[in-house]
């Protein structure tokens, strides 16, 4: 089994509720920023690691998102009858991703700078390391006001509290899903599980990030777009 990862995760099952009517008719990840959809976006990042294969996962108006990822290769792993949560349905495309450690990318957050994937790529380290995420110091956050979610120390290890903000990109070995009896959980489980190992770390982005997951961030995203 490699260590290092080769296989790409696109989370886009969720129901984008916060979007209020703009998810009425269609998910989230097809909404569009600066003319193309969310998830197009984050197929941006993708194409430059030239991965094995890549995987969404679908629940919410599933046949939309099948039809515009699938002439693009994306793997899918519909969540029928019930949404998975992270956790969960990170596990269950597991055999489509393969059992090595695997990229994650939220589809809903637009990244001003270097490719946070490629990022963490060069820094990852699984000797030392169960899962390598990209955070953005609170500054450096468009939109967004809260203090963070994680606290870094000199060597990048990282523990639950305020200053970092998880961006939604990481690298993740993907063993420790097997540890949870539930069918649908949150990635944060298995999270805390490496944090209490000393095992979970984080890289400080270098560049600005917006997360569109209200209405108000689609104007954030684009202006952020624009301001190259």
């Amino acid at each position: 089994m490699t260590q290092h990862p080769n296989a790409v995760m696109l989370f886009a099952a969720g129901f984008g509720t916060r979007m209020g009517a703009l998810t009425k008719d269609r998910p989230k990840p097809l909404i569009e920023v600066a003319g193309r959809p969310l998830i197009d976006h984050a197929l941006d990042l993708v194409d430059d690691l030239r991965p094995n294969r890549v995987v969404a996962n679908l629940h919410y108006l599933p046949e939309q998102l099948e039809a515009h990822l699938g002439p693009k290769g994306v793997l899918i792993s519909r969540e029928e009858p019930d949404i998975l949560e992270t956790g969960g349905g990170l596990r269950a495309a597991l055999p489509l991703l393969g059992s090595g450690p695997v990229f994650t990318l939220n589809t809903d957050a637009i990244w001003s700078g270097p490719n946070p994937l490629t990022l963490l790529r060069e820094a990852w380290d699984p000797d030392r390391m169960d899962a390598l995420m990209m955070c953005v110091p609170t500054a450096q956050a468009i939109g967004h006001t809260g203090k963070g979610d994680f606290t870094a120390d000199e060597d990048g290890r990282i523990t639950r509290g305020p200053g970092l903000i998880y961006g939604g990109a990481q690298i993740m070995k993907t063993g420790g899903l097997q540890n949870f009896s539930e069918k649908a959980f949150s990635l944060n489980l298995l999270w805390d599980q490496m944090q209490k190992q000393g095992r979970l770390f984080a890289l400080s982005y270098p560049g600005r990030w917006c997360d569109v997951g209200r209405p108000e961030g689609i104007a954030l995203a684009e202006g952020l777009i624009a301001d190259v």
